[in-house]
């Protein structure tokens, strides 16, 4: 016989099903829920500029921001990684699909800067450090890893950055109904 589910297994279903639901109603959202991760983001910076310190957890939330960027930058497919193709045609429509969605890239960075603002409330992540060392690295390890990525796009000739429906040349919508009416 099954036993029934205890109170703190059930308040977090609940709970989790709260977040979810919460998760689902932001999803189209896409303005608002960025700019909801900047205020994040910004209040975080001003809690470690206030206490100056825990630039060991700062280090670590780039770090890991970093390399959600990368995900969200490379394509699910790899074509380095593939073997032998087909000979494709040059206008071969291929749509870019990511490794890392949007909407996991941007739940996975607020949950980065929501548990560094948690681990600013104990003392024992404020690892003395001298920080300039960590941002002189850090900014060394960025710029290597983009170029590194833009030379991927460039080899491979993918955009991961688009906006808006794509254009296409051609007689406007306007002439084609005047052509239809002749």
């Amino acid at each position: 016989m099954e036993e029934p589910p205890s109170t703190l297994s059930t308040l977090q279903a609940k709970a989790n099903q709260r977040l979810q639901w919460y998760l689902d109603k932001s999803s189209p959202h896409v303005l608002y829920r960025w700019l909801g991760l900047l205020a994040v983001a910004l209040i975080y910076i001003i809690r470690v500029w206030y206490l100056r310190g825990f630039y060991v957890v700062t280090y670590g939330i780039a770090i890991f921001d970093l390399n959600l960027l990368l995900g969200f930058l490379t394509p699910q497919a790899d074509p380095e990684s593939e073997g032998p193709q087909l000979p494709t045609n040059e206008t071969e429509f291929r749509p870019f699909v990511r490794r890392l969605p949007e909407f996991k890239f941007w739940y996975a960075a607020l949950k980065s800067f929501l548990i560094g603002i948690v681990l600013t409330f104990f003392s024992i992540f404020d690892v003395p450090v001298f920080w300039p060392i960590l941002l002189l690295y850090f900014c060394i390890l960025f710029f290597v890893t983009m170029k590194r990525q833009i030379k991927h796009m460039i080899k491979y000739r993918y955009i991961p950055l688009t906006w808006g429906k794509k254009k296409y040349g051609g007689k406007s919508s306007g002439s084609r109904q005047s052509d239809r009416g002749s």
